[in-house]
């Protein structure tokens, strides 16, 4: 938390002009295509990044899907998840996030800016709708971004429970799955640190609609996290054999 107020605080002018800039978009969003509100986000995520000393080092971009829209399951470890993926993923995406989470400042603006879908996990109804338009939209080409483990608390760099029903939008989709693998992202925002910091984004092998086809969600859900979770703990084997070599 420490290092996200001095963030802010060190990048305030880029803050106000940026959210100025987003909620002219908003008013005028005919003007601005999907891939122009995708630049500028990605615009102050780099801002936010250099200021912050952060440094997110990626790799697998080139398996990820050519044409159409995906979703992207990740594993969810703190508020830095979300702008740590969008910073190494070259074409436009947009995320799914609790409505509630959502509504916090600047949180707000950024989502509106990706043009995010909130759920509100206390209504059922709305639950269901909000997913058949992320269906529809996977379908019609977007990439999403969703984390099936719900909330963050203290996951560090293990794996909590997926939610089957997560994975209802690909389904309905027939859209690729792209496990993401995240390591060490609670470290920028969950460390009372200034130090420099160094977070890794693993996009793995997607899993297309043939392969889980007539699969259960709950089966898709342990699939997709179990291949998650290999990629964490061999990340962190290799590393300890380096330090161990060094």
């Amino acid at each position: 938390m420490l290092r996200l107020i001095y963030v802010v605080a060190v990048s305030l002018p880029f803050v106000v002009y940026y959210i100025s800039k987003a909620r002219y978009i908003e008013r005028h969003g005919e003007k601005f295509s999907e891939e122009r509100r995708y630049r500028m986000a990605r615009k102050c995520i780099s801002i936010m990044m250099h200021n912050g000393g952060i440094k997110t080092e990626s790799r697998g971009q080139e398996l990820l899907p050519a044409e159409g829209g995906y979703v992207m399951y990740s594993n969810h470890q703190g508020k830095y998840d979300t702008v740590g993926i969008m910073s190494v993923h070259p074409k436009p995406c947009t995320i799914v996030i609790d409505a509630y989470r959502s509504r916090l400042p600047i949180t707000d603006t950024f989502i509106d800016l990706v043009q995010g879908s909130r759920l509100d996990k206390r209504d059922m109804k709305k639950q269901l709708k909000t997913i058949m338009e992320i269906a529809s939209e996977v379908k019609a080409g977007r990439r999403y971004i969703i984390f099936p483990e719900g909330g963050y608390d203290n996951n560090r760099n293990d794996l909590q429970d997926f939610m089957p029903g997560a994975f209802k939008c690909a389904v309905w989709a027939k859209a690729p799955i792209v496990p993401v693998a995240i390591i060490d992202s609670y470290k920028p925002f969950g460390v009372n640190s200034l130090r420099k910091v160094r977070t890794y984004v693993h996009f793995l092998e997607p899993i297309s609609f043939e392969e889980y086809q007539g699969m259960k969600t709950a089966e898709i859900a342990e699939m997709v996290k179990s291949r998650i979770a290999a990629d964490i703990e061999e990340h962190i084997r290799n590393k300890s054999r380096l330090r161990r070599a060094g």
